[in-house]
């Protein structure tokens, strides 16, 4: 194979793969009533359904004039901070 075709090839693979995994994770949004706040969370009624998201003042971008009672839009993305497996079903259970 032509080395040339093959040089392109891999820098094209890289520069997809990188993009590919630069993408990083899905942002939500919801926008409601500020119920509460303080400097490391805020709470955000939205019709019946009350969120409390926490805030990361290294990470969060935008005014944070936040007052009870003003409307806002709050993006934000879902991260794990702890996973669990537990045994499958069916199958026995470890004895201690």
């Amino acid at each position: 194979m032509n080395p040339r075709i093959l040089s392109l090839m891999v820098a094209f693979s890289l520069v997809f793969s990188s993009a590919a995994l630069a993408a990083g994770a899905k942002t939500y949004q919801i926008t409601g009533t500020v119920v509460a706040a303080t400097g490391s969370m805020v709470t955000v009624q939205k019709g019946t359904e009350r969120w409390e998201i926490d805030l990361d003042p290294a990470t969060t971008k935008g005014s944070a004039e936040l007052k009870v009672g003003s409307t806002v839009t709050v993006t934000y993305v879902m991260s794990a901070t702890k996973i669990e497996t537990a045994p499958a079903a069916g199958s026995p259970a470890a004895t201690p």
